[in-house]
């Protein structure tokens, strides 16, 4: 199950200077914060199947993917805003999973936990804008339709 189409379409999404900022706050190199967004992206995204397997929180994914898949189109660049407003049920979601996500990725990289949080923290917006344009071309699919890698 691979993530990668997705983790292509968020560094895409995210762009230069965002990767440049997250470089700067890991103190590498642009490839160090690739492969770092890479991890973050495959944790969120497997956090957030976790989400929807789970008795306690799939109808909140399930609403979430719902309220994406039936939103209107995103505006252009809604990621470059850096925040999560009217992001609705999913931006909620995702903000939820972002700290166990950046503690797995911390744990496995042994970068330290803060600074994965906060690099965790600039990519949900993206996150979020990718899974928000992903629903509006794909009308109808569920979640592993959004994130990619699912087997049909």
């Amino acid at each position: 199950m691979s993530d990668e189409s997705f983790q292509d379409d968020v560094l895409s999404e995210l762009g230069d200077d965002r990767l440049q900022e997250i470089a700067g706050l890991l103190g590498t190199d642009s490839d160090g914060a690739r492969e770092l967004v890479g991890s973050s992206v495959a944790e969120l995204s497997g956090e957030l199947r976790s989400a929807a397997a789970e008795p306690a929180s799939a109808d909140e994914v399930r609403a979430a993917v719902t309220e994406v898949s039936t939103a209107e189109p995103p505006l252009q660049g809604v990621a470059a805003f850096g925040g999560l407003v009217g992001g609705g049920l999913m931006a909620g979601v995702l903000a939820k999973l972002a700290k166990p996500a950046a503690n797995a990725v911390a744990k496995k990289t042994g970068i330290p936990a803060p600074t994965v949080n906060r690099a965790v923290e600039l990519l949900v917006p993206v996150v979020l804008a990718v899974i928000t344009k992903r629903a509006a071309t794909r009308k109808g699919g569920g979640l592993g339709d959004l994130l990619g890698g699912t087997k049909k």
